[in-house]
């Protein structure tokens, strides 16, 4: 199977998102406890919590917009306890920092720069993860989000995308995620092919099985290095 393009997942692909977004959260709780107590002690972590999963509820026409649907929590959060003038700014620049303060998995970096020097790569994302800030920009020819494009995976419209910024067809380019749903079957529907990167040794149980499976990011490099190799 030849690929003209790689297209990656982020959050759980490159990086597990769980602790940064944790320690994102508890940044956002310290600087709340030290300069409005008050919202602090209203809204604790998990009640923060509570409130954005309201947010994205009440909120439909935010589902493709995470980084909307966090400012919009803070401000529905200080205006419950009788502030209209949230410090939205701030506490986005804080949870952004945190959010993006990442740990690569150690497959990845020596994986990026095996991929990269065969064939172009594309980023693909729901999240609000900034491959600048955490410093792997320079990998990918085009970076997408589900914010920027206006529709979040699995719609087919976001897989096109990253197709049309190459100029290829979508059948040449390989679909690279962990996530089951959003990146295998999203990206197959859209005619991608595509390949679950199944770090933790999953059964496939989400109907047509994708056309590759790699543990990591590692395999997933060797299998490039092989193709690239007999293809030419």
């Amino acid at each position: 199977m030849a690929v003209r393009a790689v297209s990656l997942d982020l959050d759980d692909t490159l990086w597990p998102v769980l602790p940064a977004l944790i320690e994102a959260e508890h940044c956002v709780d310290r600087w709340l406890q030290q300069h409005h107590p008050d919202v602090a002690s209203a809204w604790p972590i998990e009640a923060m919590r509570e409130l954005r999963d309201k947010i994205a509820r009440e909120n439909t026409h935010l589902a493709h917009d995470f980084s909307e649907q966090r400012r919009l929590t803070i401000r529905h959060a200080f205006a419950a306890c009788g502030i209209d003038d949230a410090p939205v700014d701030e506490l986005w620049r804080i949870y952004f920092a945190a959010r993006n303060n990442v740990e690569l998995y150690p497959d990845t970096l020596p994986a990026l720069e095996r991929i990269a020097r065969h064939v172009p790569l594309v980023s693909i994302s729901n999240g609000n993860a900034d491959l600048e800030v955490i410093g792997l920009h320079h990998f990918f020819h085009t970076r997408l989000n589900a914010s920027g494009v206006g529709v979040a995976k699995p719609h087919p419209q976001i897989f096109l995308a990253a197709a049309e910024a190459l100029a290829i067809a979508p059948g040449d380019m390989l679909h690279v995620g962990d996530d089951p749903m959003l990146d295998v079957v999203g990206a197959r529907e859209a005619g991608l092919r595509t390949a679950w990167l199944n770090r933790t040794g999953e059964r496939w149980s989400h109907g047509p099985a994708p056309d590759l499976e790699f543990a990591d990011m590692a395999a997933l490099a060797e299998w490039i290095d092989a193709t690239v190799s007999t293809d030419s």
